[in-house]
């Protein structure tokens, strides 16, 4: 059993029955009131409801691997991670899936709408955590456990706590904002009630109010490497703000490279070290000694156990089968060799959008190529929902750096792998990318270390470094270096390559070959079943 965050997340499960009874509550919304007061009368209490807030990213539910906390929100589409994955790398050259359930096709085909089960999923989700925040902060003011007689101690550890719910809450909007762009907006502050829903808030101005929660809470949270694994910390609040500012041009009009170089450069110099084996980052014992994780969703495939997470990423990835039918022939790597021996659900795989990326789909040259070329498999896609065509991704395994399978659990199916939100290597792309833009504060020669020393790693030497870079060379580093890690949709759109003809791959917009979609696809829209229940809702433009 894993420790650290995990002693939250045993608290979090614990404490089910109360969860339960007023989950349903929430209606998807931000709200006030999900604990009893009670709960807030021991440090313990504040711990156990810490617990609620770190858990909703593990768990979909408190009654199982197949139950939901969210109403009206299946749990097949109500994880957290499972849901930013398909938004982020399905619609774009990383990724397609065989599947045919309501609303996947569709991610490929870049041609969903505000019905979408999964677009709903993620929206609900990060709504119902943004809830969670928003309750805790609310107890988390000196007024409230006043009373109590907590020791100085105890009082900052309280104090610790809020801030890490304030940013969890600015990161979840972080993800509304580049996805959805104008959600609704609630705070502890904002009323709540069967009559009162949220206003909609504009992309630029939520862009203010996530800078300005970072930036608050980076003051508060404790130094780096000083928090429990799975917790967040001031690095943590760094990264987000050096991501967001990276991408400010999108979401806001205005350029902020200065501030991502910045911020990238805080993190950078905390202390953090890139792992030495790359594909150690996404093992089954990737929470051992790891230098270059700043934060991470934390699996434990005995003891919270989901359908969605890396359990999702590394079964959706594998065949339950080393015999495929349809080719008559041999086939890729079978479930039980991704540490998954009951699992296998034969989804996604790449496009060669992303193997082209490579010199060789092996991974004898830049090690980062964690594919499987294979007899049975082919790189053409001439049916998406066919697995066997597209290359099979291997990145994410239960399979731990010592090659035995990790934490098995009793199904043979949940993974014990932990998800990387933030890791040293975005720091060192934020900082090339923004220095190559113009930003200041930073210069070429560093940028290009930092690139070379990615690259060392992948090749095992300098043979594979850069002289130069140009800003091109840092698209196609992040493909490789962050590919099927939740960052692709955003990168394609910040290089003005997401919906347009600049770059095509095997099946954009629903066509072999790719083809350009309307622009109003950059955004995803509000759910129709939100704009149906708050009047303060208007859709986003072109739904």
């Amino acid at each position: 059993m894993k420790n650290s965050c995990f002693k939250l997340l045993f608290l979090f499960v614990a404490v089910s029955g109360i969860l339960s009874s007023c989950s349903k509550d929430l209606n998807r919304y931000p709200a006030n009131q999900v604990f009893s007061d009670s709960v807030y009368n021991t440090p313990a209490g504040y711990k156990m409801s810490l617990a609620n807030v770190y858990g909703g990213y593990t768990l979909t539910g408190t009654s199982g691997p197949g139950s939901s906390d969210i109403a009206g929100v299946d749990a097949g589409t109500s994880d957290f991670i499972r849901c930013l994955w398909n938004v982020q790398e399905l619609p774009t050259d990383e990724a397609v899936c065989a599947w045919g359930d309501p609303g996947v096709p569709d991610f490929h085909n870049l041609s969903w709408n505000g019905a979408d089960p999964i677009l709903v999923g993620l929206y609900a989700r990060s709504l119902y955590q943004i809830a969670l925040c928003n309750d805790f902060i609310t107890h988390c003011t000196p007024s409230s456990y006043k009373s109590h007689n907590f020791s100085v101690a105890d009082t900052q550890n309280v104090a610790y706590y809020r801030a890490e719910a304030r940013f969890l809450r600015a990161y979840q909007y972080s993800i509304l904002m580049d996805a959805f762009a104008n959600p609704p907006f609630a705070t502890e502050t904002t009323p709540v009630g069967s009559l009162s829903f949220p206003n909609q808030i504009k992309r630029a101005d939520l862009f203010k109010y996530i800078e300005s929660e970072l930036l608050a809470c980076s003051n508060i949270l404790t130094p780096p490497h000083q928090n429990e694994y799975g917790r967040a910390d001031q690095a943590a609040a760094w990264a987000l703000l050096a991501r967001i500012y990276l991408n400010a041009e999108v979401y806001t009009g205005t350029p902020r490279y200065t501030d991502a170089i910045t911020y990238s450069k805080k993190v950078i110099n905390a202390g953090y070290s890139l792992m030495p084996n790359y594909s150690n980052l996404f093992k089954g014992d990737n929470n051992l000694n790891n230098p270059e994780i700043i934060l991470a969703i934390s699996y434990d495939g005995l003891n919270t156990q989901t359908y969605g997470g890396t359990t999702f990423l590394v079964n959706s990835s594998c065949t339950n089968s080393t015999y495929d039918p349809i080719a008559k022939t041999g086939y890729t790597m079978a479930s039980a060799n991704s540490g998954v021996p009951s699992g296998g659900w034969s989804g996604n795989r790449s496009t060669s959008g992303l193997t082209n990326l490579f010199p060789t789909p092996d991974t004898s040259v830049d090690k980062r190529g964690l594919f499987l070329n294979t007899q049975g498999v082919t790189s053409t896609i001439t049916s998406v929902a066919q697995f066997n065509q597209g290359i099979p991704v291997i990145k994410f395994t239960n399979i731990t750096s010592t090659g035995v399978e990790a934490e098995p659990s009793a199904g043979g199916t949940f993974c014990s792998t932990d998800f990387p939100l933030f890791r040293l290597a975005e720091q060192y792309l934020i900082y090339a990318e923004a220095v190559l833009r113009g930003g200041s504060g930073g210069d070429n020669s560093t940028a290009l270390n930092y690139i070379n020393l990615l690259r060392t790693r992948a090749y095992g030497n300098a043979s594979g470094n850069f002289a130069t870079i140009q800003l091109s060379n840092i698209l196609d580093e992040r493909g490789r270096e962050l590919f099927w890690e939740c960052f692709r949709r955003t990168d394609l759109i910040r290089f003005n390559e997401f919906t347009t003809s600049t770059y095509l791959w095997p099946w954009k917009g629903g066509v072999s070959s790719g083809t350009a979609v309307d622009s109003h696809y950059n955004i995803y829209p509000i759910p129709n079943t939100d704009l149906q229940a708050n009047s303060n809702l208007k859709q986003n433009t072109g739904y």
